[in-house]
């Protein structure tokens, strides 16, 4: 008999991934899917990107098991900018799949790259901690309510090297995500007697994304990496599947940064 606290089994629960149309959210979507985990994808604005990512895994997961069930995927879009859209994003899909949530994946985010505080609009500032930071706090409060009743759960942040004070950004991204492992530590102390796990991914240099598309992007990059190169989403989705299969593992922010010091 498995024991409920230390339940690794992830088969058939929904994970809600926010940032799905992006590299990460589709690594970490296509990890937990074929692990037999439904998912709730929700985005912004690129809706072509989310349904290519669908049919992608949908035939990924029957070249794997042509003999299983396909999980459920759902749709949704959300701006997370919108404190409405952004609450309503849980309560829709579990709707769609007839469960509440079980594995929260925080990974849509923004950063304009602007180094100079003199440099950094009030609105750019403020728009960057609505979805960087206020966005994960509202999604986090809408679905810990039926964590806390099944005794189960796993939020996952995705935050940034930046959030100790480093990177290629500037200060209201550092802010930003410097809050979001804060808030992850601090959650983490608080939702543990619910056998509900709080942790973060920090990931620095990852390519095949909107924030660094490639290493020819910032000249001399990959040069300042140790390991050489850049990390790429599926590394970061290693990480994720980690953290919802080791429920043992809370208040833990994984810096993945190719060999990068944070201090």
């Amino acid at each position: 008999m498995v024991d409920p606290l230390v339940d690794k089994d992830i088969a058939g629960r929904l994970a809600l991934i926010t940032g799905a149309s992006g590299g990460i959210g589709g690594a970490c979507a296509r990890t937990l899917f074929l692990q037999s985990v439904h998912v709730a994808l929700a985005f912004n604005s690129n809706r072509e990107s989310v349904e290519r990512l669908a049919t992608t895994l949908k035939n990924d997961f029957t070249d794997a098991y042509p003999k299983s069930p396909v999980p459920k995927i759902s749709i949704h879009q959300a701006d997370l900018s919108n404190v409405e859209e952004t609450l309503r994003i849980a309560e829709e899909a579990k709707a769609e799949h007839g469960r509440p949530v079980d594995i929260l994946v925080a990974n849509a985010g923004l950063g304009k790259r602007i180094t100079d505080i003199e440099d950094i609009p009030l609105d750019v500032f403020e728009h960057t901690l609505n979805v960087n930071l206020r966005a994960p706090f509202l999604l986090a409060k809408s679905v810990v309510g039926s964590m806390k009743e099944k005794r189960w759960g796993r939020i996952i942040f995705v935050s940034s090297i930046a959030a100790y004070g480093v990177g290629l950004n500037g200060c209201h991204y550092a802010a930003s995500k410097g809050g979001l492992t804060s808030m992850m530590k601090n959650l983490s102390t608080r939702l543990a007697q619910y056998n509900i796990t709080v942790n973060d991914v920090s990931p620095a240099m990852i390519g095949e994304t909107g924030l660094l598309p490639s290493g020819d992007s910032v000249p001399g990059l990959v040069d300042s990496i140790p390991l050489g190169r850049l990390g790429v989403p599926q590394e970061v989705a290693n990480v994720v599947l980690m953290f919802c299969t080791t429920g043992y593992m809370t208040g833990q922010s994984v810096l993945l940064a190719g060999g990068l010091n944070h201090k």
